[in-house]
C-alpha cells in the first residue's frame, strides 16, 4: 500500500507543480484573463498564485512540509475558485458549465489536499527532511 500512496502523492503533487510552472510560462495570457475577471494587480496575482502552486506541489511530491504545502494550496484554491470560476454569475450556458466544472474540480482538489493532513507522518518514502 505504501507504493500506491507514493504514486498518488507524485501524481497529486505533480499536478500542482505543472500548474505552477504554467502560471509562469503563460504569465501574460493568464494575467490578461485575470484582469478580465476583475483581479487586482493581475500580473502579481498570477505570479503569487503560481508560487503557491509550486510550494504546495513540491511539498506533497516530496512528502516534506506537508502542512505548509496544504496551506499554500488552500490559499490558492479558495480565492481562485470564487473569483475566477464564479459560474453563478455567468449567463452563457456553455461558459457557465465550464466554470462550474473548474469550480467543482478545485473544491475536490481542496478536499483531497485537506485529507492529507489526516495521514500520520512521516510519510513512506519521503524525500529529504
Amino acid at each position: 500500500m505504501d507504493i500506491l500512496f507514493v504514486i498518488g502523492r507524485i501524481i497529486f503533487g505533480g499536478y500542482f507543480i505543472f500548474g505552477g510552472i504554467n502560471h509562469f510560462r503563460h504569465l501574460k495570457m493568464m494575467s490578461e484573463y485575470s484582469k478580465m475577471k476583475g483581479v487586482p494587480l493581475p500580473g502579481a496575482a498570477v505570479s503569487f498564485s503560481g508560487l503557491l502552486l509550486l510550494i504546495g506541489g513540491i511539498a506533497i511530491f516530496l512528502g516534506a512540509y506537508v502542512r505548509l504545502g496544504v496551506l499554500s494550496l488552500a490559499l490558492f484554491l479558495i480565492p481562485v475558485s470564487f473569483m475566477m470560476h464564479n459560474f453563478w454569475k455567468i449567463q452563457d450556458p456553455q461558459m457557465k458549465m465550464g466554470e462550474m466544472v473548474n469550480f467543482m474540480k478545485n473544491m475536490a482538489l481542496l478536499g483531497a489536499a485537506l485529507m492529507l493532513l489526516a495521514i500520520p507522518r512521516p510519510w513512506p518514502f519521503r524525500w529529504f527532511f
